[in-house]
């Protein structure tokens, strides 16, 4: 099936009279893990409550699995599991009794599947909610959200409370129950360098629009660092598509996209340059806090010497 499992089309949503999302498009394909990358307030958690049909868009389209999140929120609900950073259960509640109080609410709800997550997750059946470390509550958010077998699985930053080691765990347990059982899985991160590993495609909210959607691997290719002498720098600019630069003593610290055609650009102008690969959160440093003709003083970096 080509329909894909989310679909934004041209979304907006303010807040009286501030903007939040402006214009919103993006497409999420079958089977794929998604990362959402943006800012504190940028306006990913108003997006994915729209996409639960918690919060109406004011103009766009928004299909969740064929379904309109606003005219279809029960449905949709059955077929998706969502899991928050901010996850409210019943402290008073033993976890073996909060999985028997949820179940009913999800016809397709596995028994058997939900005791293996249990299991699994090593979560003590008897212990009350309020009495849970904050990563046995992230586990047994992630047993609620996935025990009913949804198509998709939206998470709003629920490992942001964890410690590097939990965190580590949880996208080890992410790789394990979602991507190996081929979920749609929508993950919306500000730990950017654990997201990487297991991310199939990422979009980079900036103020309200997707300044970028690629894959992964697709984007870590097209984003370099270049860095190369101020007269060379000069030379070829109008050639590049600049999300920052820096100044670095006598030599300029490019950050571009479209790698491939900027190297051609330097190499038919036959000057000297390095290229630097950038990890994730370095190419979404450079999409929303980039300076694009206001060159500056890079700070000292051990990789930037000049050139020789």
């Amino acid at each position: 099936m080509n329909e894909p499992a989310i679909d934004l089309q041209a979304v907006y949503k303010s807040f009286r009279s501030t903007p939040v999302l402006r214009g919103v498009t993006l497409s999420v394909a079958r089977g794929k893990t998604f990362a959402f990358l943006g800012r504190n307030a940028a306006g990913k958690t108003t997006t994915i409550r729209m996409l639960l049909g918690l919060l109406k868009r004011d103009d766009g389209a928004i299909r969740i699995l064929g379904l309109d999140p606003q005219r279809e929120p029960i449905e949709l609900r059955r077929r998706v599991g969502y899991l928050a950073e901010d996850q409210t259960m019943y402290g008073w509640m033993r976890v073996d009794e909060i999985v028997r109080f949820v179940a009913p609410f999800y016809p397709t709800w596995d028994h058997e599947l939900a005791a293996r997550y249990l299991r699994d997750f090593e979560l003590p059946l008897r212990t009350r909610i309020k009495h849970l470390s904050k990563g046995q509550n992230v586990r047994l958010g992630l047993v609620l959200a996935l025990a009913h077998r949804p198509e998709v699985v939206i998470l709003d930053d629920p490992a942001l409370g964890l410690d590097p080691i939990m965190r580590k765990q949880f996208n080890r347990d992410l790789i394990t129950h979602l991507q190996g059982e081929g979920r749609t899985v929508f993950y919306s991160s500000h730990l950017l360098y654990e997201v990487e590993p297991v991310a199939d495609e990422v979009a980079i909210l900036d103020n309200g629009r997707i300044v970028r959607q690629a894959e992964t691997e697709s984007l870590r290719r097209d984003v370099k660092r270049i860095i190369l002498s101020r007269e060379a720098y000069t030379a070829v600019r109008p050639d590049l598509r600049l999300l920052d630069e820096q100044i670095d003593g006598g030599s300029v610290v490019a950050t571009v996209e479209g790698a491939e055609r900027a190297l051609t650009a330097l190499g038919r102008e036959g000057v000297e340059f390095r290229v630097v690969d950038l990890n994730l959160d370095e190419i979404f440093e450079a999409y929303v806090a980039g300076r694009r003709g206001e060159a500056t003083e890079a700070k000292p970096q051990a990789e930037l010497q000049p050139l020789a």
